[in-house]
């Protein structure tokens, strides 16, 4: 395990339906938070598109490696010097009408390092509120972790964190990504529960940046963009509205947690 400590950020954005805005707000962020010393920053689900209509996404998807929305990314990886975690970007998959939703994460030099696809797809009906992300997603399939020079990643997205066997599949990491875009309803009932307890149940840190307001398209997002420690105390949070939350991880925290209640290493399952 990586030692000593480190600051991460998570950015909360309202995101709209024009790429180019949303690439904009995300660049101040991105830079404010780099400003306040953090040294891995993420964006939140959806942060370069919330559309009108579902199919706004897939007509801005774009191909593996290429596109300003990934072009973005990575400049603004090597312009703050940060490793930043891209929260999802729609890109192509083999059927023309849906996209993968993807997690992408790059160095502080901007150089790509890995990629993670949106495996639990979202669906919700409550009568006036309804979604159904198989609708215009495909699904990935793979589990994703990456080591970087501060702490070993597990990569997810907003829904999957309902999902506790993926973060089992990912082994012991050091921090739990969860980029999202919970609506106000499931936000307020479930998010903060949801992240302190894959926090505690993985004893570790979890960096849950979120869409947190009123979108122009009628959306409501729970916001509350999160940073939780392994023993499940919430370090940061922010409520509603553009702006970035930080907090200090501390790799001696992770081991005297897993050292105190080494629960990983009881299981029998």
């Amino acid at each position: 395990m990586t030692e000593g400590k480190f600051k991460v950020a998570a950015v909360q954005m309202v995101s709209g339906p024009e790429v180019q805005a949303n690439l904009a707000a995300a660049g101040e962020l991105i830079a404010r938070a780099a400003g306040e010393g953090a040294r891995l920053v993420a964006l939140p689900e959806y942060f370069c598109i919330l559309g009108l209509r579902d199919r706004d996404k897939v007509m801005v998807r774009e191909a593996d490696g290429h596109g300003p929305i990934q072009d973005f990314l990575a400049a603004a990886a090597a312009r703050n010097r940060v490793w930043l975690v891209g929260g999802s970007a729609p890109l192509e998959c083999a059927d023309p009408d849906k996209v993968r939703n993807s997690c992408l994460v790059y160095d502080d030099a901007g150089r790509r390092v890995a990629r993670y696809d949106k495996i639990h797809l979202f669906g919700f009906d409550l009568g006036t509120e309804r979604f159904q992300e198989s609708r215009s997603i495909e699904p990935g399939a793979e589990v994703v972790t990456l080591q970087t020079p501060y702490a070993r990643l597990g990569l997810s997205i907003c829904y999957d964190l309902r999902f506790p066997e993926l973060y089992r599949k990912m082994g012991e990491v050091d921090l739990i990504l969860v980029p999202s875009s919970f609506t106000a309803t499931t936000g307020k009932a479930h998010w903060e529960m949801l992240l302190r307890a894959r926090a505690v149940e993985n004893q570790a840190y979890v960096l849950a940046p979120a869409q947190g307001g009123h979108h122009q398209n009628g959306r409501d997002t729970w916001g509350h963009s999160m940073i939780v420690d392994p023993w499940g105390e919430v370090l940061a949070v922010l409520a509603g509205g553009p702006g970035v939350v930080c907090a200090e991880l501390d790799h001696a925290e992770i081991a005297r947690v897993r050292l105190s209640l080494p629960a990983l290493t009881h299981r029998v399952m």
